[in-house]
């Protein structure tokens, strides 16, 4: 947690993720009393204290979205499947792990099995597993510590002390994922939060070390909060996280198509038009606004990386044609003015 007294000596801790301030404001305003399910979404800020590294920064955005209702698997398939479809139109690739974290009975169980475990290795895990193991072992096997990961691979399944009605949860939403979302079963998968029960998932990519998103089922957070017993599920995804992926993975798409260059006032006119008419079939296009050369214009299309150059001027507005030159090829081509956006 970022916490910190400030000048009036008051204590104070900045938003750490976004589910907890929902479920606060669903019970405030006595949105239980609404039609089930209650559906939202959020984009915030949040923070957090640890020591920056890639793709966890101290002030982080979060996108995410909560469903509040239904203690159904199915609505944890929605869920899934939301946000899967959300980074499949990013275009990003990622794989879906999915986990069953049982509920408090089911749990109550795992956390003896495990510690009986972990007390044999304790003493040679990390600082923050030694306190983990104290306040809730379950996060022990949510460490990123790769020293850690070596003494924990053998820790007991909690998928095997799943009570009926846990397991029979677990099933349903493996049956109707299948075929819709790729996925994968990974019982080392708990989460950072202590509010989540059964269901708890996490997207990866190749490209990224840590995960882009993941959530679960929180069948417990609002009555502990002080609303009604109402079930929630949803998810979470780090946007600064997402706008690293796609900076690495997606192409450039900053250069312009084509520069439409211009020598004299007239020509300058028509190439602004044209590049006006360019942008609205789709295409990047750039034209001179500062005044240069000619010599000065192809040297700010090189800068900026333009695709194609067209040089207008009074010879081509004559002849009704010009030549368009393949930057990155280097090879030219005469067509037509009004074919210019036919020809790129």
């Amino acid at each position: 947690m970022y916490t910190f007294d400030d000048k009036g000596g008051r204590s104070l801790t900045l938003r750490p993720e976004g589910t907890a301030g929902i479920a606060r404001a669903f019970i405030e305003n006595g949105l239980h009393m609404a039609k089930a399910p209650a559906k939202f979404f959020y984009n915030i800020t949040a923070y957090r204290y640890e020591t920056p590294q890639a793709g966890r920064f101290r002030e982080f955005r979060q996108f995410g979205i909560e469903y509040f209702g239904s203690p159904s698997p199915f609505c944890d398939a929605e869920v899934i499947t939301v946000a899967h479809e959300i980074f499949k139109r990013l275009g990003i690739d990622v794989k879906v792990r999915i986990n069953s974290i049982g509920g408090p009975e089911c749990r109550e169980k795992y956390v003896g099995e495990l510690k009986k475990f972990l007390a044999a290795t304790l003493h040679e895990l990390c600082a923050d597993c030694k306190e983990r193991f104290e306040k809730n072992p379950l996060r022990v096997l949510d460490c990123k510590n790769p020293k850690c990961w070596e003494k924990i691979a053998g820790a007991p399944n909690i998928l095997e002390t799943l009570g009926a009605e846990c397991a029979a949860h677990f099933e349903t939403l493996k049956k109707i994922l299948d075929g819709s979302v790729k996925y994968e079963v990974d019982e080392k998968i708990v989460r950072g939060l202590d509010y989540y029960t059964k269901t708890v998932f996490e997207f990866y990519s190749d490209s990224f070390a840590s995960a882009l998103g993941g959530g679960g089922r929180y069948d417990n957070l609002i009555k502990e909060l002080g609303g009604p017993a109402i079930s929630g599920v949803g998810f979470a995804m780090g946007v600064d996280r997402l706008a690293a992926v796609l900076a690495d993975s997606a192409p450039e798409t900053g250069s312009p198509d084509l520069y439409v260059g211009s020598v004299g006032e007239t020509a300058a006119v028509f190439a602004a038009r044209k590049a006006a008419e360019l942008r609205a079939q789709g295409f990047k296009a750039e034209t001179d606004i500062m005044g240069r050369s000619v010599k000065a214009q192809l040297k700010y299309a090189d800068a900026v990386g333009a695709k194609n150059v067209v040089i207008i001027g009074e010879n081509e507005l004559n002849a009704g044609a010009v030549e368009i030159k393949n930057m990155s090829a280097g090879t030219k081509k005469t067509v037509l003015i009004d074919q210019i956006g036919e020809n790129l």
